[in-house]
C-alpha cells in the first residue's frame, strides 16, 4: 500500500494550526479562554529570561494579544487550573494532567536518588525529612528558607546547598509542589495542601499513560516520529514510544504519511487516519513576534525541516562570537518564518536593535509596516511608552 504524502505548505499549516498560530489573537487571554491555550498546547514553558517579557508569557501573548501575566497567575495560584511541574523544563501544565505526571514523579525520584548524590554538593537525603517537617508544620517556603544554617554556594544548580537541593527532590518527586511564585521565585507547599483533591487522588496504570502521552503529543504535532512523540512530554522511553506507534499502527489507529521538508525531503511519519481528508485552511498572514522557547520552535530540527528556519539562542554565547545577539525573537509572518529581531525593554521604551530578514524575503514597505505594528502592539503589552530604533537596525539577510 502506498503511503500517502503531505505537501510542505499543507504541513506548515496543520502543524501551526495545532499550536494556536493559524488564527487571529482573538480572545480574552484570562479565565476559560487562557486555560483553553494552554490545554491546546499541552504545556508552557517558564523561562526567567526577561529582556522584554518572560517567556511563558510572550508565548501566550503571541496567540492572545489580550494576555497579561496576572491572569496566568490567577490561573495557577487562584483558580488551581494549572500546575508547575517539569518536561523538559519548568512548565505551566494544565491541572488535568496531574494525574498522568505520576509516572514523571516516580522516574524522576528513581533518577535522582541514584545521578544526584554524585553530582551535588553535601548528602541531601539527610535533608529531606527536616524540610517535609518544616512546610507541614510552619506552611509553604521558599528555596532561601531552608537550610538556615548551612552555607551557600556561589555556583549554580551542583552547588546547591542540601537542603535546596532536598526541596528541588521534593518538587521533582510530586511531594511538594508550587503553591505561588513570588516574582520568579518558586514558594512551595505539600502536594496535598495544593492539589484539587479529584487530581490529587486519581490514578492511572502504566499503558494508560503511555496511551495518554502518545496520543495527546500526536493531537498537537499533527504528525510525528516516534522520537518526536517520545520528546513532546519527555516522560516516556524511546522503547515505550515506538512500541505504542507499532501498535496503533497495527490496530488502524494511526496511518504512516511522507511529509515533505521544505528542502523536498521526505520524513516518515505517524498521524491519525484524517488527516489527508481534512480540509488544509490556509494561515492568516498575520505578522508575530515569537518567543525563543515558542512551543511551535521547541524542536529546532522540525522547525528546520519544516520552515527551513534555523535558531539558536546565543546567550552563553560570548558576545565577539554572536552572529545575531544576546536574545533574538523569532518572526512569523503566516505559515512563513521571516526573520528576527533583537529587541529590549530598556528604560520605559521598547528599544529595537536589529532586524535580520530570512534569505528570500524581500522587506518592502508593507512588511515593514506591519512588522512596526507588531512591535506597537508588543511595546504596549511590554509596558512599554514608546518604541526606538537604531540607526541600521534594518539589516540584511546573514
Amino acid at each position: 500500500m502506498s503511503v500517502p504524502m503531505l505537501d510542505n505548505m499543507s504541513a506548515r499549516h496543520i502543524f501551526l494550526a495545532r499550536h494556536g498560530l493559524h488564527d487571529r489573537p482573538s480572545g480574552t487571554g484570562k479565565g476559560a479562554d487562557l486555560k483553553n491555550v494552554i490545554d491546546d498546547l499541552g504545556f508552557v514553558q517558564l523561562d526567567s529570561v526577561n529582556t522584554f517579557a518572560r517567556a511563558h508569557d510572550l508565548i501566550l501573548w503571541s496567540r492572545r494579544q489580550q494576555y497579561r501575566p496576572k491572569a496566568l497567575q490567577h490561573l495557577l495560584h487562584r483558580d488551581r487550573q494549572v500546575f508547575e511541574h517539569w518536561t523538559h523544563d519548568a512548565a505551566v501544565i494544565p491541572i488535568d494532567s496531574f494525574s498522568h505526571w505520576r509516572l514523571r514523579f516516580a522516574r524522576d525520584e528513581a533518577r535522582m536518588a541514584d545521578r544526584w548524590k554524585e553530582w551535588r554538593r553535601g548528602d541531601f537525603t539527610a535533608k529531606i525529612d527536616a524540610v517535609l517537617r518544616q512546610i507541614s508544620d510552619h506552611g509553604c517556603c521558599t528555596s532561601g528558607q531552608v537550610g538556615a544554617d548551612e552555607s551557600r554556594g556561589s555556583g549554580g544548580w551542583w552547588d546547591w546547598h542540601p537542603s535546596k537541593t532536598a526541596l528541588e527532590y521534593l518538587w521533582r518527586s510530586g511531594q511538594v509542589s508550587v503553591v505561588r511564585r513570588e516574582g520568579f521565585t518558586k514558594v512551595y507547599d505539600l502536594t496535598e495542601r495544593v492539589i484539587p483533591a479529584e487530581h490529587l487522588n486519581r490514578r492511572h496504570h502504566l499503558e494508560e499513560t503511555i496511551d495518554w502521552c502518545c496520543a495527546g503529543a500526536l493531537d498537537r504535532l499533527g504528525f510525528a516520529t516516534s522520537g518526536e512523540l517520545a520528546a513532546f512530554w519527555d516522560h516516556l522511553t524511546p522503547a515505550e514510544t515506538k512500541a505504542w506507534c507499532a501498535a496503533a499502527l497495527a490496530d488502524g489507529r494511526i496511518i504512516e504519511v511522507d511529509v515533505v521538508g521544505v528542502d523536498g525531503k521526505l520524513r516518515r511519519s505517524f498521524a491519525w487516519p484524517d488527516i489527508m481528508d481534512t480540509a488544509v485552511i490556509p494561515t492568516v498572514p498575520r505578522l508575530r513576534i515569537l518567543s525563543p522557547f515558542d512551543p511551535a520552535l521547541r524542536d529546532r530540527k522540525r522547525a528546520e525541516r519544516l520552515f527551513g528556519f534555523s535558531y539558536r539562542i546565543e546567550i552563553f554565547v560570548p558576545a565577539p562570537q554572536r552572529r545575531y545577539g544576546y536574545y533574538v525573537f523569532p518572526v512569523l509572518e503566516g505559515a512563513r518564518m521571516i526573520g528576527r529581531i533583537d529587541m529590549k525593554r530598556d528604560s520605559g521604551v521598547l528599544a529595537v536593535r536589529a532586524f535580520w530578514p530570512e534569505a528570500g524575503v524581500r522587506m518592502g514597505a508593507g512588511r515593514v509596516a506591519a512588522l512596526r505594528k507588531e512591535l506597537e502592539r508588543a511595546a504596549l503589552f511590554g509596558g512599554c511608552g514608546d518604541v526606538t530604533f537604531a540607526a541600521d537596525w534594518e539589516r540584511p539577510a546573514n
